[in-house]
C-alpha cells in the first residue's frame, strides 16, 4: 500500500516531463513515406504529448549509424523515405525543433551510439568504408568498438556536427556501453574507462560550442546492486560499464533517464538509489508504458501511475518509453497523464552552470485582449502568469498558463472577472527572473461568454463540428460536443471546424476551472 503525502496532483513548477519518440522503422514516427503525411502526423503527435503535459521530446536522430538530419558522416535512414540513404524532401530534425519549439517544447537529439545495425545495413557498410578500424562484428551485426582509440573521437564528431547545425536543447546518448553479446570483459575496470572516455569526448565538444546544451544519457535501470535490493544480475555499472554515478559526480551528465522498465521491489528501491547519487544533477526515469499493452507484459495501469507519484514525491522527473504507447492510451495511460500534469511545468534547471537569473521583461502592456512586452534577448523564452490578485505569484505552478514562448505578445481569453497577468523569462540554462518590477497587467471582464464549457457549447447544434485550441496555440480536440472528453483546466478557444478542414470561424473563449 502506497500513501502519498503533501503532493498536489500537478501542481510542480519545475519537472522535467519526457517521451523517447523513436524513428526506428517508424515505430513510433513516421508511418508514411510522403512529406506532407510526415509532417502533419508529426504535429498531431506533438500536439497530443503537449496536452498531456509532455515538456521534453527526445527524438530519435541517429538511428544505426543513420540519421534523419543530412550529415557529412552518416547516410539517412530508410525510415523517411523507404529507402536507406536516400535524402527525404525537407530536413525532418529541423521541423521537428520548430515544431516542439512553437508548442513550449525541448527537443534533445537522441544518439543510438555504439550499435550500427546489420553488417551489410546501410551505416554499418558505410562506416567500414569510412573507419574500418572502429568497426566490431558481432554476429550479423556491427558495432562501434569502444575499446579503438578513434570510436570516442568519431562519437563526439558526430555530436558537435548535431550541435552545430541546430538549435537543439539536448544531447542523449543512448547505448552508451558494452553490447550484450560482446566477448567476457577482462577487465572492468578498463571496459567503464573506455565508456567514460566516450562522455569525455562528447562532453567537451558539445559543451565548448554550447554550454548550455544539455548532456544526458539512457543507462540500463539498476545502477549497482544495492544494500537494499540486488539488481539480480543486471546493471550499469558492473555488467555492461556504465560508470555513470561517476559521470553526475564529475559533471559529464546533466541529466540521466535511466531505463526503469521495472516494478515493484525491483524499481522502487533503485529510484531512491539513483536519487542519492544524483550530485544535484537532473534524474528523469524511464517508465515502461509498453509493459502494459496486451502483447508485453500486460501491467495493471496502477503499475505505472504508482511509479509516477513516486518520482514526484521525490522530486524527479518522468519519462515515458515510448510515445506511441502513452498517446494510444493504452489502458488509460494518456488521460491519466493529462489529468497528472493538467498544470504546466519548466523543465528542471541546470543551475550548477550558472545560477544568475535572465533579465525580466520591460513594459508589460494590455490592450485590446493581446498581453505584450519587450524583447529581451536572443536566447530566452518567457512564461506567462495569470491570478485574480496582485502581485502575480510566480512560484505558484497553477498561475503558470504558458511555458518556454518564443514570441512577444500573446492573445488572451475574455475572463468573466478581473485577472492580472505577468511575465518572466528564462534563459538556456533553464534559470527564470524574478517578478518583473513593473505593475503586472490587468484584464478587466471583456465578454459574457459563461465560463463552464458545457453551458457554451449548449448553443452550438450538435451537428457542428467543433475544434478545441490551447492558449498556446495546440489543437486538443476536433469533433461533435458530444465526443468532448475531459479537460484539463485552463482557458480555450472554441472554433466551428468545416469537415473538410476549411470554413473554420472562431465562436468564443471558455474557460474550465480547477476543481
Amino acid at each position: 500500500m502506497f500513501i502519498y503525502i503533501g503532493i498536489s496532483l500537478s501542481a510542480i513548477a519545475n519537472e522535467t516531463r519526457a517521451v523517447w519518440l523513436t524513428t526506428i522503422g517508424g515505430i513510433d514516427w513516421p508511418h508514411s513515406y510522403s512529406s506532407i503525411e510526415q509532417k502533419a502526423e508529426l504535429t498531431h503527435i506533438l500536439d497530443d504529448l503537449a496536452a498531456a503535459g509532455i515538456n521534453t521530446i527526445l527524438l530519435q536522430t541517429r538511428i544505426r549509424a543513420t540519421t534523419i538530419f543530412p550529415s557529412s558522416m552518416e547516410p539517412f535512414d530508410g525510415c523517411l523515405t523507404g529507402h536507406p540513404g536516400k535524402t527525404p524532401s525537407y530536413d525532418a530534425l529541423q521541423y521537428a525543433i520548430e515544431e516542439c519549439h512553437r508548442r513550449g517544447m525541448k527537443l534533445h537529439a537522441w544518439i543510438v551510439t555504439i550499435p550500427i545495425g546489420k553488417w551489410k545495413g546501410e551505416g554499418c557498410r558505410n562506416l567500414r568504408s569510412t573507419h574500418p578500424e572502429l568497426v566490431k562484428k558481432i554476429g550479423d551485426e556491427g558495432f562501434l568498438n569502444p575499446e579503438a582509440s578513434g570510436t570516442a573521437d568519431y562519437i563526439a564528431d558526430f555530436c558537435k556536427e548535431v550541435t552545430e547545425k541546430y538549435d537543439i536543447d539536448g544531447i542523449h546518448l543512448d547505448y552508451i556501453r558494452y553490447p550484450d553479446t560482446w566477448k567476457k570483459i577482462r577487465n572492468r575496470d578498463d571496459a567503464r574507462d573506455n565508456i567514460t572516455r566516450i562522455v569525455e569526448a562528447v562532453h567537451r565538444e558539445v559543451k565548448a560550442l554550447k554550454p548550455w546544451v544539455q548532456l544526458s544519457c539512457s543507462p540500463v535501470g539498476k545502477y549497482a546492486d544495492t544494500k537494499r535490493q540486488s539488481s539480480i544480475g543486471w546493471n550499469a555499472r558492473d555488467i555492461v560499464c556504465q560508470d555513470v554515478a561517476l559521470w553526475m559526480q564529475e559533471g559529464l551528465m546533466d541529466a540521466i533517464y535511466p531505463m526503469m522498465y521495472f516494478r515493484n521491489q525491483h524499481f522502487y528501491p533503485f529510484v531512491i538509489d539513483w536519487k542519492e547519487r544524483s550530485h544535484g544533477r537532473i534524474v528523469a526515469p524511464g517508465l515502461g508504458v509498453y509493459m502494459l499493452h496486451r502483447n508485453e507484459r500486460n501491467w495493471a495501469l496502477s503499475d505505472i501511475t504508482r511509479e509516477m507519484y513516486i518520482l514526484r514525491q521525490n522530486g524527479l522527473g518522468i519519462t515515458m518509453f515510448r510515445s506511441k504507447f502513452l498517446t494510444d492510451d493504452t489502458k488509460g495511460i494518456y488521460q491519466f497523464t493529462k489529468d497528472f500534469n493538467a498544470l504546466p511545468a519548466l523543465p528542471s534547471a541546470m543551475s550548477w552552470y550558472d545560477v544568475t537569473p535572465p533579465a525580466a521583461p520591460k513594459s508589460i502592456k494590455y490592450s485590446d485582449g493581446m498581453l505584450s512586452w519587450e524583447k529581451v534577448g536572443d536566447d530566452v523564452t518567457y512564461n506567462v502568469y495569470c491570478s485574480k490578485t496582485s502581485p502575480v505569484d510566480i512560484h505558484n505552478p497553477e498561475n503558470l498558463v504558458m511555458a518556454d514562448f518564443n514570441g512577444t505578445a500573446i492573445q488572451l481569453p475574455p475572463l468573466k472577472s478581473k485577472h492580472y497577468f505577468t511575465v518572466t523569462t528564462t534563459d538556456r540554462y533553464g534559470n527564470e527572473s524574478p517578478l518583473p518590477t513593473v505593475t503586472p497587467s490587468k484584464a478587466s471582464k471583456m465578454s459574457d461568454h459563461p465560463e463552464d464549457i458545457n453551458t457554451f457549447l449548449d448553443g452550438v447544434p450538435s451537428s457542428q463540428m467543433i475544434l478545441l485550441r490551447t492558449l498556446q496555440g495546440t489543437d486538443i480536440f476536433m469533433g461533435y460536443k458530444n465526443q468532448l472528453p475531459t479537460l484539463s483546466p485552463g482557458h480555450y478557444k472554441v472554433f466551428s471546424q468545416g469537415k473538410k478542414m476549411r470554413n473554420r470561424h472562431l465562436l468564443g473563449w471558455v474557460e474550465v476551472p480547477m476543481k
